[in-house]
């Protein structure tokens, strides 16, 4: 199992990693180390490995070289600027100091003798500053990659590579696959399991080596979103670009396909002209904590934040981001005198929690703001349940449209009345359970309308949840199931050069996962030769 990240915060690859594991399967989940040491652990019954991955190629083969032509005189890529900058300082530091103790000794001889070395080193520092600010210049250009010769430049690797192009625009891959791909063919696996786009060629590169020597092995590919729909996590013009390219290079080579929507599944199965449409496993709570943890005292909410239980506070759990629109939580508190926000981040000192609480402060609010860090993920439904309300004020991006996220269950488990913005998915799911209000995406007026009415009668909202089956279909125990139903019809595939279909459709729908061919039966399992 492979994931570009260090593993901990994700908890749908640590419910993966566990869940496959505790139905029999030897599992290493693979992951990357946030330091330079390699480090190991146990998740349940499987293995937990982060290792180092070195990036010199992060920075394009362009940035390490002098620009002659566009910047002549700027300094070669690396430290010379700084140590430039430094020794000139350092030097005028020393002549004003011969030129004090000169003075203090009455020489006038020895003060003239400094007059020139002086203007040569006021010469030197204004000609090394303005190398400088050229060098600056020229690495916020090679940044932004806005000029025209860039955009021409990268349309020609996009347009004369296809799909291969990403090794042009983003090598930084590479620096994945040289990390991982040893490893990974030590394990020597009989099916990987790649999460997201970045693994999957570092997955799919793996099995080909493995077929190469003999060995069928099977890739899963975990799309956890659509990368052409997402914001862009690196602002570099070409990673975006570069991340598309490497997917629709490697998505072929999946034997099967697993997402976290039913809408996202036809999006990629459409995208990448894929054999079988993707099978959904949704990214819901573990119903029940694993015994190991069962006995850790569940960290108090409301204790936390200093309040009592007859506070009104507003809860937020997950990613920070601008395009999350977590400001909008802070900017209504003026509105909203008496009501309590949380934010239960990754990085509770990133540049942006930091943002949100000096406006907070400047809004005279700031008290009632408090920004707290992740709890384990079997936690989070027991410690988030202590809110009022959880908010999901995400903006309108593609990827934000598509599905259901995993606050959304967790708040739901937790019983929480809902307020989310007007995002297709989760917006149409609260408008038919009636678990929460929706409103307008970046409109305040509309957001506060929202939590004032889910305040006013949150005994309606929360009755929603003793549906029969409502919460129980959103249980990662059912989801589970069907991830290791995956697994079990690949390798059998594999084994008998059969493939078994299942009848339930929040799998295949009677779709082979080998051929692609869909069928009818009134049995359940199916099997068909292909």
């Amino acid at each position: 199992m492979l994931v570009d990240n260090g593993v901990n915060g994700d908890s749908r690859v640590q419910k993966e990693a566990r869940s496959a594991a505790a139905a029999g399967w030897d599992v290493f989940l693979v992951g990357k180390s946030p330091t330079k040491e390699t480090q190991s652990w146990q998740i349940g019954g499987a293995e937990v490995r982060l290792l180092h991955v070195p990036g010199p190629m992060k920075r394009r083969r362009h940035e390490y070289r002098r620009a002659v032509l566009r910047a002549p005189l700027a300094y070669p890529p690396g430290p010379l600027a700084s140590f430039r900058r430094q020794k000139s300082m350092a030097w005028r530091v020393d002549l004003n100091t011969r030129r004090i103790l000169a003075r203090q000794q009455g020489s006038t001889a020895a003060t003239l003798q400094l007059v020139i070395p002086r203007i040569a080193a006021r010469v030197q520092s204004l000609w090394i500053r303005l190398r400088a600010r050229q060098t600056r210049i020229l690495e916020k250009r090679r940044k932004r990659m806005d000029s025209l010769l860039d955009r021409v430049t990268t349309a020609f690797w996009l347009r004369t590579m296809g799909n291969r192009a990403w090794r042009r625009l983003d090598p930084h891959l590479w620096d994945l696959e040289l990390a991982y791909g040893k490893v990974i063919d030590q394990l020597k696996p009989d099916l990987i399991h790649a999460n997201d786009f970045r693994m999957l060629g570092v997955g799919a590169r793996a099995a080909l080596r493995a077929r190469a020597e003999g060995r069928d092995v099977k890739l899963v590919w975990d799309a956890h979103e659509l990368v052409s729909g997402i914001k862009p996590w690196d602002p570099h013009p070409r990673w975006h670009v570069a991340q598309i390219s490497h997917e629709r290079e490697y998505a072929p080579y999946a034997d099967a396909v697993v997402t976290v929507s039913d809408t996202l599944a036809d999006l990629l199965a459409k995208e990448h002209n894929l054999r079988a449409r993707p099978f959904v496993v949704l990214n819901a709570p573990e119903e029940e904590v694993a015994p190991e943890h069962a006995a850790e005292p569940i960290p108090d909410l409301r204790g936390l934040c200093g309040i009592g239980p007859d506070v009104p506070l507003c809860v937020y759990s997950g990613a920070a981001a601008p395009q999350r629109g977590l400001d909008i939580m802070v900017e209504s508190l003026p509105a909203l005198p008496d009501l309590h926000v949380a934010l239960v981040v990754l990085r509770t000192d990133s540049a942006y929690m930091k943002s949100l609480a000096q406006r907070a402060e400047e809004l005279g609010a700031a008290d009632r703001l408090h920004i707290l860090p992740y709890v384990p993920h079997y936690q989070v439904v027991p410690f988030l349940s202590a809110a009022d309300v959880g908010v999901i004020p995400i903006h309108h991006w593609p990827n934000h449209e598509i599905a259901l996220i995993t606050k959304f269950f967790e708040y739901s488990h937790a019983r929480l009345p809902l307020v989310v913005s007007d995002v297709k998915t989760m917006a149409a799911t609260v408008e038919k359970t009636g678990q929460g209000e929706v409103f307008k995406a970046e409109d305040s007026e509309d957001y506060i309308r929202a939590v004032k009415a889910v305040l006013a009668r949150p005994k309606a909202y929360r009755e929603v949840y003793s549906a029969p089956g409502l919460l129980k279909q959103w249980t990662w125990e059912a989801q589970a199931d069907n991830l290791d139903r995956v697994y079990a019809l690949l390798l059998l595939s594999s084994e008998r050069q059969t493939a078994e279909v299942s009848e339930d459709p929040d799998l295949a729908g009677h779709t082979c996962i080998t051929c692609g061919e869909e069928y009818e039966s009134d049995e359940s399992p199916i099997k068909a030769t292909c």
